[in-house]
């Protein structure tokens, strides 16, 4: 049993065409890409595309922007393999730890669970990765994914909106922004109390 995986996760979703046949329209599920993470080392990659239930008909727009065809869609796993595919990689570690860029890939994979009466899958603590990256640089706006490795200096992971290149991409900043963090602990500038034992000056005055 593995003490502690981090799964870095990101989701590619179906967008809908301003159009009426799309009212009521949820986004769901269409590729998968999971980097998990087993002390500082990539123990596994997964990527896949997945089958939409609710509008299996993927709109002009969504293809055109993910670059995405209906025959990839269509011969992908099951929403239901995927809720599996989950429970497998998590079931060998006692603690989970998902980093996501943005909070939607949470939101939707809960949503889609809902929507088709399956159990959230992962159990663990969640972290937006693109908040903790605001905070960290004082940042008003949340900044994009590829721009923010780009504001490091460093270049993304394959292609921008590929699942498995975006999780990729997010592990990296997470290694640069945990390692900047590391950084500033080290070199925080000492204060007067650090400097002057004031037990010994109250001892050697009041003595």
């Amino acid at each position: 049993m593995v003490e502690h995986q981090y799964l870095f996760i990101d989701f590619e979703f179906t967008m809908p065409e301003k159009s009426a046949k799309y009212r009521g329209f949820f986004p769901e599920i269409i590729e998968v890409g999971i980097v998990a993470v087993r002390n500082n080392q990539i123990y596994d990659t997964f990527s896949s595309y997945v089958t939409p239930v609710c509008y299996p008909i993927l709109s002009e727009r969504c293809k055109s922007f993910l670059n995405i065809s209906q025959e990839q869609v269509d011969t992908g796993m099951s929403f239901a393999e995927l809720v599996q595919k989950f429970e497998d990689i998590t079931s060998d570690s006692k603690k989970n730890t998902v980093v996501t860029w943005g909070n939607m890939d949470m939101k939707v994979l809960r949503n889609n669970c809902q929507k088709g009466g399956f159990s959230f899958p992962i159990k663990g603590q969640e972290i937006d990765l693109s908040m903790e990256y605001k905070r960290f640089f004082g940042d008003q706006n949340q900044t994009g994914l590829w721009k923010a490795v780009e504001e490091y200096g460093k270049e993304g992971v394959g292609k921008h909106h590929r699942a498995l290149d975006d999780a990729l991409t997010t592990y990296h900043i997470f290694n640069l922004v945990e390692k900047d963090k590391k950084y500033l602990k080290q070199h925080e500038p000492t204060t007067i109390g650090d400097r002057v034992d004031f037990s010994k000056l109250f001892n050697k005055n009041f003595a």
